[in-house]
């Protein structure tokens, strides 16, 4: 196994945004269940934990509600920056770690299997 360092600097929604697009690891807050069974928002079990997102300026969900400035996770589901009226929404992101000995973010097509290859090889002298 080759060990791989890498160090995150968290960036507070309130001071700025990623650029758009942008896939990040964002630290969101919430209750957990959001609601409990009398309605009280106060009831769940608070968290903080962190997802892969992206940002966008502008998201249309699938039942037509607009949403602005957000981050958006695999399943869809849209998170508002720094929202404590909503039942989760992002406190920071940071960029996401490089891919395992490259320089780069994300690959794709004909340059995974090589970059995959030279990841899986034992470091020299091992």
């Amino acid at each position: 196994m080759v060990a791989l360092q890498t160090s995150v600097t968290w960036v507070d929604v309130r001071e700025r945004f990623p650029e758009i697009g942008m896939p990040v690891a964002a630290a969101i807050t919430g209750r957990y269940p959001a609601e409990g069974d009398d309605g009280d928002r106060a009831s769940g079990e608070e968290f903080w934990l962190v997802r892969p997102m992206y940002y966008t300026d502008w998201y249309e969900t699938r039942d037509g509600v607009t949403h602005h400035h957000c981050f958006v996770d695999s399943d869809e589901v849209v998170r508002l920056p720094y929202d404590r009226d909503s039942g989760d929404s992002v406190t920071h992101w940071a960029e996401l770690p490089t891919l395992p000995g490259t320089e780069t973010h994300f690959l794709g097509g004909q340059h995974v299997e090589p970059a995959l290859r030279r990841a899986w090889q034992k470091p020299a002298g091992a």
